[in-house]
This record gives structure tokens, sequence and C-alpha cells, in this order.
């Protein structure tokens, strides 16, 4: 199973995440392809088996607006019905609406959302990588 892992962070902090969900998703079996935004294209997400998307709660608990918000409205209308997606990020304050109305998106658009999604305050720490390599096993398990 082919996993596009596609994120943007500013700090690492999801960069990180990012990283470590794909080590779950290798050890689970998968193959892992770990990108920034800036170099993941719409085929990327099409000729995966899954995906798992990330961008860190940013102003007002929204998706970071510049390269992420674009990539994900871009999604919009394309034949992703049935396709497990996993969606993660970091934040700093707030209680995760922002994750919340991503998963929903993400749903309304027809992935198959893993979970509630998953987020983690600031720099996630030994205990928060090991939740992101579950996460990753997750995902690869939803697709089986």
């Amino acid at each position: 199973m082919k996993v596009a892992v596609i994120y943007w962070s500013g700090t690492g902090n999801t960069e990180a995440m990012a990283k470590a969900i794909g080590e779950g998703i290798t050890e689970a079996g998968g193959e892992a392809i770990v990108k920034t935004v800036s170099k993941a294209t719409l085929e990327d997400v099409l000729q995966a088996d899954a995906v798992a998307l990330g961008s860190p709660s940013m102003g007002s608990e929204v998706l970071e607006e510049d390269e992420f918000e674009p990539f994900i409205a871009n999604l919009k209308g394309q034949p992703v019905v049935g396709k497990v997606a996993g969606a993660f990020g970091s934040y700093d304050w707030g209680d995760g609406q922002w994750m919340r109305d991503f998963v929903a998106r993400l749903g309304d658009y027809g992935f198959k959302v893993v979970g509630d999604g998953l987020i983690i305050q600031l720099t996630p720490d030994g205990e928060g990588l090991e939740k992101c390599r579950d996460y990753g096993k997750a995902i690869v398990a939803a697709g089986k």
C-alpha cells in the first residue's frame, strides 16, 4: 500500500509528525512517500492508495493559508471517494476546531478519514511521536 504523506510545517513540529507517521506506515508494511506540500502534486494524491495530510493550526484555528489550503481546496471534486485519508497537525492553543473542520471537509470531499485526525500540542515528545507512528499504522490498516 502506497501512502502519500503531504504536509506543511513552519516550526518543524508538523514535519516531525509527518516523518513519524511515515515510519508507522513503513512498520505496518506500507510504502510512505513523505513530501512537503510545496513539492506535492495532485497526482501524488490520486496515485496513492491512501494519504495523510498535515498542517498546523494557524491564526484563528485554520489550515496554513498560502500553500496548504490551496492544495486541499484543489482536492474538491477529484476522484477520491472512498480513499483512506489521515489528517494531522500540531497546535499551540485552542481546542482543535481546525482539525474537526479539516476532518469534516475531507469527509465531504469523499475521503474515508481515519478517526478524528491526530493533533499534538507544540513539539511532539516521545509519546507524541509514538502516537504518530500508531496513526500511520492505523492508516494502513484502514486501507486493507
